[in-house]
């Protein structure tokens, strides 16, 4: 490939580059770089890529794109924006992949890795096409599982997975848009056939700084899609409407003016039931197998995702049927007796407040929730997940999280700084797992017991470490410890 088409959609705004030389390939590591790549280089938190032109020269780089001149005699390339730069080269390196299939983006706060599961599902069941994914859990294509670092990958690698799932017969790609990527411009260049806005609550100000430039970062989707389906529901619905630059199609419980709305709603320990209704010509009743009120919501974000692909109500509530759970999703975890534990990801003050309250809907006995806050993360939401999880749990028990270099103990003060329920209420226990043990040890008949805020993880980051801990492992063996005592 030559290095103008390279440059093709880019705003160039100096080069002493050579557009015809040709590149054998794209890297933003310059460790990684090989002889006639061309080197991005990237302004990162912890580092500037700008710092490592020199080291990319000297392993080969045959041109530089960049945001500053650099020093030597390395051909350059200089723009505005390196990220944006990487995404739009990613693209025609790749041969622009995304072309080649439907792609719907998933944007919120809460829900996202639900509602692209149950919409991979859905589609797959009702075109029998084969569908990629792309999201916190991990990646697929098709029934083929690949891991993943990041809710959505840099746009190098994104665009690499866009090209191997098109060359592997995927006809969509349902995606997490997190409003990292969104911020990074991961997703530059890439045009949705429908975006999908769950909600927004409090959650990653330490990156953004304020929710307005949270809510701003999540709007910026919109300007990528054909079609959009918003929550009206949720508080920031207005703010999302407002930035819209396509066909909107609104979903909701509460307001009858939306293009979907749910109704007759009835939830039960194993489901939720409800009345879909499209407009007056479209109805159909939904069934699906996960409980809880935020099970309504996701279900009426995949029903209008599935409608601004054009499937039919009543193929998506025949596919809804038969969806199963999603991994570290309201998760039931086997083994138990008289007593019931679940596995959910929430680790927001919404989708813990969410969790609570949907399971003591259902629930004949207590609700007990473990919970704690990730380090070197947001730490206005720790006070706040505090109040709220003591208050609403009938018990609570604080804990650990993933710590990282922060120190746990005081990760665990700032959650109780909040808490303004009695001592009588909660209890803190800073080993997770011994915590987990506490919990099951202390259960009572018809208890329901929420493992709060890992969800789909295997792991624990301790420092810079991530050490192995599945809690379905930790709940197993405490319970074989129960029976033969």
């Amino acid at each position: 490939m030559k290095l103008q088409e390279l440059l093709k959609n880019i705003q160039v705004l100096e080069s002493t580059a050579d557009g015809a030389m040709e590149i054998s390939g794209l890297c933003y590591d310059s460790r990684r770089v090989r002889p006639g790549d061309v080197f991005v280089a990237l302004r990162g938190y912890s580092s500037d890529g700008h710092k490592f032109i020199d080291a990319a020269a000297q392993l080969g780089a045959a041109a530089v794109i960049c945001q500053e001149k650099p020093e030597g005699s390395i051909p350059y390339v200089l723009v505005a924006d390196s990220r944006l730069a990487l995404a739009l080269a990613s693209c025609e390196f790749f041969g622009n992949p995304a072309d080649e299939m439907k792609l719907v983006g998933v944007t919120g706060t809460n829900g996202k890795t639900t509602t692209t599961m149950l919409l991979k599902h859905v589609i797959e069941s009702v075109t029998g096409q084969m569908v990629g994914l792309i999201g916190t859990n991990q990646n697929m294509i098709g029934s083929r599982v690949l891991e993943t670092e990041h809710t959505t990958p840099e746009s190098y690698e994104l665009q690499r997975l866009f090209r191997e799932m098109a060359d592997s017969g995927c006809k969509y790609v349902v995606m997490e848009v997190s409003s990292h990527a969104l911020t990074l411009s991961r997703v530059g260049g890439v045009s949705f056939e429908a975006g999908v806005f769950t909600n927004l609550t409090q959650d990653h100000l330490d990156f953004h700084g304020s929710m307005e430039e949270y809510a701003k970062a999540k709007a910026r989707l919109f300007g990528q899609c054909k079609a959009l389906a918003v929550n009206l529901d949720d508080d920031w619905s207005g703010f999302m409407l407002e930035k819209a630059q396509c066909p909107v199609f609104t979903f909701s419980e509460k307001h009858s003016e939306a293009d979907l709305i749910a109704r007759d709603i009835r939830f039960s320990p194993e489901e939720v039931r409800f009345v879909a209704l499209i407009g007056e010509g479209s109805i159909e009743r939904i069934r699906l197998g996960i409980p809880g009120r935020f099970s309504v919501y996701n279900a009426l974000a995949v029903i209008a995702a599935a409608h601004l692909l054009g499937l039919k109500l009543d193929e998506t509530a025949a596919a809804l049927r038969e969806a199963k759970g999603v991994k570290g999703r309201v998760e039931v975890v086997p083994g138990t007796m008289g007593f019931t534990i679940l596995i959910d990801y929430a680790h927001t003050p919404d989708a813990l407040e969410n969790v609570i309250r949907s399971i003591k809907e259902v629930s004949p006995g207590r609700v007990v929730v473990l919970f704690g806050c990730g380090g070197d993360r947001d730490r206005a939401k720790r006070p706040i997940m505090g109040e709220i999880g003591v208050r609403l749990a009938d018990f609570a028990i604080i804990t650990s999280d993933n710590p990282r270099t922060e120190v746990p103990a005081e990760i665990i003060a700032e959650i109780v700084s909040g808490v303004k329920e009695p001592k009588s209420k909660f209890t803190v226990i800073e080993d997770r797992e011994r915590a987990i043990a506490w919990a099951i040890e202390n259960q009572r008949p018809d208890d329901v017991i929420i493992l709060a805020g890992k969800g789909h993880e295997t792991y624990q980051i301790v420092g810079t470490e991530k050490r192995h801990m599945d809690e379905r492992e930790i709940v197993a063996k405490v319970l074989a410890e129960l029976k033969t005592d």
